[in-house]
């Protein structure tokens, strides 16, 4: 059986690190980041061999939110929707983008014990704020084909 703890880890780590941004599992990350991204795992599905068997492949879906926050050092300002923005532009870069000559993922997801068979966005309903709002954020959702190494 494919545990999510590590798939999720990965998946925070990889975001963080090629998007140099802060990456919170479910809850702001700590700190007080201006623009961060929220990591949730939502659901899954299995398939593979019979029930018997506890090596099935699982396809998780996990929701990435962007968020553009104001800045604490400045009263009455507000979240930057162009920010929101390029950071989706940026999540859909580490999960989706693929190097034209080689047809490789640009940036390796690496989960132990498990290999990743594939990747695709699975929905992304876009903005979720009013532009007038002090938070804006925006929520694409990825799924991940996975199955034991």
């Amino acid at each position: 059986m494919i545990a999510r703890r590590p798939v999720s880890m990965a998946l925070a780590a990889l975001l963080a690190s090629a998007s140099n941004r802060p990456v919170g599992r479910g809850k702001k990350p700590p700190g007080s980041p201006q623009h961060y991204y929220l990591l949730y795992t939502l659901d899954a599905t299995l398939s593979g061999p019979p029930l018997a068997d506890e090596h099935p492949d699982l396809s998780p879906v996990y929701q990435v939110t962007s968020v553009s926050a104001p800045d604490p050092t400045k009263p009455g300002s507000a979240g930057d929707p162009d920010q929101v923005e390029w950071m989706a532009d940026k999540a859909r870069e580490v999960f989706l983008g693929r190097n034209p000559a080689t047809g490789l993922w640009l940036h390796t997801l690496t989960i132990p014990g498990v290999s990743v068979m594939g990747r695709s966005l699975d929905v992304e309903p876009g903005a979720t704020n009013d532009p007038a709002d002090g938070i804006i954020s925006y929520v694409q959702r990825f799924r991940f084909d996975l199955t034991p190494a």
